[in-house]
């Protein structure tokens, strides 16, 4: 089982010393993986009540993903990149196709594209983007992305997305996992129709419940879901996310282990929103838990 760090997003210092310093360190642990959240804006909780008492707001420090992420290419070496999770609707299909080929490609194929549907309307509205029909409106980015990906020419016409015969270049050395979110802290269970979604196009998935027995059947109902697709359950990966704040390493480790039993690919160790401040508190975090809880 891969274990990644999720990247501080909020938590430490603007400009490239701080990330070098995070991303250096993540791989010389030995971290598998940078799991990297997606805000473009952020929203005055002043004016925007769902916003208030939440950790992303106009204040908050969010670098965008694509441009660190290829930073972080190309002063690492093995570690993997993954966006965690890329608000694929209120973004242009196209680009983030020729976004995440040119990450591929710049970093030997360490890349995963993270997506999800969002939360944040003001995001979507700022970037001339529709926050209504962001569901079935992701269902065809999907399938124009893997397509653009896959071949020298594209020609789709669907309901929003027109591609007259023309092409990525350069395109993937090979495909790009696709990923999808499902459920966010505040609402841990997915609705069914993200569940029939994950189902359908993902090659993993990010759940953000825990690994009890409700995420057990969440798990249980995707692999039904797939089934009936005609899709084998055992070809989709798992990435679960243990918040570290307030437990113990033996807490943790247990942690790891449901995980495991649920059927887990990766885990994505997340110190944010533990009271810590600062590329320095970030470090000590992640070198606290190689020596206490390890990778075994």
């Amino acid at each position: 089982m891969d274990i990644g760090i999720i990247f501080p997003q909020t938590e430490i210092e603007t400009g490239k010393d701080a990330i070098i310093k995070f991303a250096k360190t993540a791989e010389n642990l030995g971290f598998s993986h940078i799991f990297m959240a997606d805000h473009v804006l952020g929203a005055n909780p002043a004016v925007h009540e769902h916003v208030r008492d939440h950790y992303y707001t106009h204040d908050s420090i969010i670098n965008e993903v694509f441009v660190t992420l290829g930073f972080i290419s190309a002063i690492t070496e093995k570690i993997g990149l993954m966006t965690g999770i890329l608000i694929l609707p209120q973004r242009s299909a196209a680009l983030v196709a020729k976004q995440s080929a040119e990450i591929a490609v710049l970093s030997n194929d360490r890349f995963r594209l993270g997506i999800g549907v969002g939360w944040n309307h003001v995001e979507f509205e700022a970037l001339g983007m529709d926050f209504e029909n962001r569901g079935p409106f992701v269902t065809e980015q999907i399938q124009l992305i893997r397509e653009l990906w896959s071949k020298d020419i594209v020609d789709f016409h669907g309901q929003w997305h027109d591609v007259s015969q023309a092409g990525l270049n350069p395109r993937p050395n090979r495909k790009i996992p696709l990923w999808l979110g499902a459920g966010s802290s505040f609402f841990p269970k997915p609705p069914k129709v993200v569940l029939q979604r994950v189902a359908e196009y993902a090659d993993g998935w990010c759940p953000n419940f825990e690994p009890d027995d409700q995420g057990r059947e969440i798990v249980d109902t995707v692999t039904r879901m797939m089934e009936a697709n005609h899709r084998d359950p055992s070809t989709l990966l798992l990435e679960g996310r243990i918040r570290t704040s307030g437990k113990t390493p033996d807490e943790i480790k247990k942690e790891i282990e449901q995980w495991r039993e649920l059927g887990a690919s990766h885990i994505g160790i997340e110190n944010r929103r533990a009271g810590i401040k600062g590329i320095q508190s970030h470090l000590e975090a992640m070198n606290d838990f190689v020596t206490q809880v390890g990778f075994s």
